[in-house]
């Protein structure tokens, strides 16, 4: 039973997601994993949506009711049902999971779901078009490539934010590191400017036999410089 799962099935799938396979393994993965998922980050203790949602919650400014968010790597819909409590109501998901977003459909909370393998196809979104762009989750090591930054500036609106989480822990190091690095490039060419970066300790529960107690994550916030 979906019901009885435990702390140590959690583990064991995450480990296997690390593993270095390929983006359609990866995709099957989370195809597979979708039933469970939302019950299995529970278990976890995964902060991350919520902490980025309550992000740019904090700082952005403008009515919330004509906001549009695009939520990419939507999975079933976390990040969007925080910000629709903050009082946010448009939002575009982007998934490179069908099982995912079969999900986020049934969640009512999108105005349009669209299937995109995420660092292999463009985000399929109009340049400058959103006030928000966020990705909670997927920028990590094995996951989604770093290529995929200068498509979440692309979508945002000049003056628009761009809210990006990453995990802290040892086997994501490097990983975090080019991203900052990114970042960084995007700042000298003054495409935007860095608005907070928030660095959590208590991220989610350690899965792997390096990290002990929580690994930590970060939170990074932009806003994408008008012309």
């Amino acid at each position: 039973m979906a019901n009885a799962r435990t702390f140590a099935d959690v583990r064991n799938v995450i480990l296997s997601a690390h593993k270095n396979t390929g983006a359609q393994d990866k995709v099957g993965f989370y195809d597979k994993w979708a039933e469970n998922y939302e019950q299995d980050v529970a278990l976890l203790d995964y902060r991350a949506p919520l902490l980025a949602a309550e992000c740019v919650n904090s700082f952005c400014r403008g009515d919330r009711e004509k906001i549009t968010v695009l939520d990419v790597a939507c999975g079933t819909g976390l990040v969007s049902s925080h910000l629709k409590k903050m009082g946010f109501h448009h939002f575009v998901g982007v998934d490179g999971s069908l099982g995912m977003l079969e999900l986020a459909k049934k969640t009512g909370l999108y105005q349009q779901l669209t299937h995109c393998l995420l660092g292999q196809d463009p985000i399929p979104a109009e340049a400058a078009t959103y006030d928000i762009v966020i990705i909670v989750g997927a920028l990590s090591v094995g996951q989604v490539p770093l290529t995929i930054i200068r498509e979440l500036w692309e979508a945002a609106k000049p003056g628009g934010y761009v809210c990006m989480t990453t995990r802290g822990n040892a086997d994501n190091q490097d990983y975090k590191a080019e991203l900052e690095q990114i970042n960084r490039s995007l700042e000298e060419e003054k495409k935007w400017s860095c608005v907070t970066v928030v660095e959590v300790e208590e991220w989610e529960k350690a899965v792997s036999q390096e990290d002990d107690g929580y690994i930590p994550g970060a939170i990074y916030l932009y806003q994408k410089s008008i012309p």
